[in-house]
C-alpha cells in the first residue's frame, strides 16, 4: 500500500522526479568520474615507472624540501652508479614538464634499451637527430600525428620520428643531450634508473644506496615507488577527494530536501485525507523516507551510466591528456554517499508532514 503511494506520488509530479533524480544523478556521476581520474592518473603513472624494467630509481635527496629544479643531480654520478656491486646497468633520465600534466623525457635510448628491453615502435623509429622526438601512441591518436610530422614543444620544432606504445617513460621522448641544452640543465639529470643482476637483492642495494649516497641521493625500489601511486599514500589527495564529497553529500540534501518540502506543502491536503483514515505520524514520515529513497537509487542508477559514458568520451577525445578508468568497487560508496545526502534531506520534510493536524490539513487549499 505504501510502496504504491509512493510510485503514484512520484509519477504524477513526474518532472519534479525526474529533475531531482537527475541532479543526484550528476553528483554521483561527477564523484565517481573524479575517483576514476584520480585512480587513472595514478595507475598510469605506475605503469610507467614499472614499464621502466628498472629495480631501483635514485633521485636527489632533498632532505624531505620541494624543488622545482628539474636536473637536480649530477651525471658525474652515473658512472659511479655503474661501478657499485650488483647493478648492470645506469641511465639517466631528465624530465621536464611541458603541458600542464604532460612531461617530456630525455634519455640515451640505446643505454635504456638495455634496462627496459626496448621501446616497441608502431611506426618510425629511436630519435637519432637532435631534433627528433619520440611519442607514444595515445597521444598520436589524439593529435592525429604521423612519422614525419613536426611538433612545436618547449618553443621548438620537433622532428616526429617514432610513434611507441604507452606505458613507459613520458609521453614525450627526445634525446638526453637535446633536452639538456635546451632547458639549460647541462650535465644534469631528473633521476636514475638502476637494472641489477638480481632483483632479489633490491632491498640489500638500495639500504647500500641509501647509506653511501646519503645527503645527495635517494635511492627506492621501483615497487616501493609503484605501491606510492595511490590515493591513499596522498593525504592531499585523499582529503580533497573527502571534501568534494562532503559538499556532494551537502547538495544532494538540499536537492532532496527543497524536492521534499515542495511535495509536503503541495500535498497537505493529501497528508490530511491519510490523517483522517487513520494513518500515524511514523507512516507520513516512512512515505516519505521512501520516496526520499527511490529518488536516491534511480539518481544513482542515472548517475552510474552517466559516469561509464563521460569516460568513454574522455578516453576517445582526450586519451593522452586525461586517464581515467571504471570504478566499479566505487559504485555501492556512491550510492551510500546518494542515499546519505537523500535521508539527511527528507527527514525535515517528513517531521513537519507528520506535526500536520488532519483538520487544518483537510482546510487547507
Amino acid at each position: 500500500m505504501i510502496n504504491k503511494l509512493v510510485l503514484e506520488n512520484l509519477k504524477y509530479r513526474w518532472v519534479r522526479t525526474l529533475g531531482s533524480a537527475l541532479i543526484v544523478g550528476i553528483l554521483v556521476a561527477s564523484i565517481i568520474t573524479l575517483i576514476g581520474l584520480s585512480r587513472g592518473m595514478l595507475e598510469e603513472s605506475a605503469a610507467r615507472a614499472k614499464g621502466t624494467g628498472a629495480d631501483i630509481v635514485l633521485r636527489r635527496d632533498t632532505g624531505g624540501t620541494i624543488s622545482l629544479n628539474t636536473g637536480q643531480i649530477s651525471e658525474k654520478f652515473l658512472p659511479l652508479i655503474r661501478s657499485q656491486p650488483h647493478v648492470v646497468q645506469a641511465v639517466g633520465v631528465l624530465t621536464q614538464s611541458v603541458e600542464i600534466i604532460t612531461a617530456m623525457n630525455g634519455v640515451n635510448v640505446p643505454e635504456f634499451e638495455k634496462i627496459s628491453g626496448g621501446f616497441h615502435f608502431l611506426e618510425g623509429g629511436p630519435p637519432k637527430g637532435p631534433d627528433d622526438i619520440v611519442v607514444d601512441e595515445p597521444y598520436a591518436r589524439q593529435k592525429h600525428l604521423h612519422v614525419g610530422d613536426t611538433l612545436k614543444l618547449l618553443n621548438y620544432d620537433w622532428h616526429l620520428s617514432g610513434i611507441v606504445e604507452g606505458g613507459m617513460l613520458a609521453r614525450f621522448v627526445v634525446r638526453l643531450d637535446t633536452l639538456q641544452d635546451k632547458t639549460g640543465n647541462t650535465n644534469r639529470l631528473s633521476q636514475i634508473y638502476v637494472k641489477l643482476d638480481d632483483p632479489a637483492l633490491t632491498d640489500t642495494v638500495v639500504a647500500e644506496f641509501n647509506k653511501k649516497f646519503a645527503g645527495e641521493l635517494k635511492a627506492m625500489s621501483i615497487a616501493d615507488l609503484v605501491a606510492m601511486f595511490s590515493i591513499s599514500s596522498i593525504p592531499q589527495l585523499e582529503i580533497f577527494i573527502k571534501v568534494i564529497t562532503g559538499m556532494w553529500v551537502a547538495v544532494g540534501f538540499l536537492v532532496v530536501f527543497l524536492s521534499m518540502y515542495t511535495a509536503v506543502v503541495e500535498r497537505t491536503r493529501e497528508i490530511g485525507i491519510l490523517k483522517a483514515l487513520g494513518a500515524k505520524p511514523w507512516m507520513i514520515v516512512d512515505l516519505l523516507m521512501r520516496e526520499a529513497i527511490l529518488l536516491a537509487l534511480v539518481g544513482w542508477v542515472l548517475g552510474v551510466g552517466m559516469a561509464v559514458v563521460a569516460r568513454q568520451v574522455i578516453v576517445g577525445v582526450a586519451p593522452a591528456s586525461l586517464s581515467v578508468i571504471n570504478v566499479p568497487d566505487f559504485w555501492p560508496w556512491a550510492a551510500l554517499i546518494a542515499l546519505t545526502g537523500a535521508l539527511l534531506g527528507a527527514i525535515y520534510p517528513g517531521m513537519k508532514a507528520a506535526r500536520h493536524d488532519a483538520i487544518e490539513a483537510l482546510s487547507y487549499e
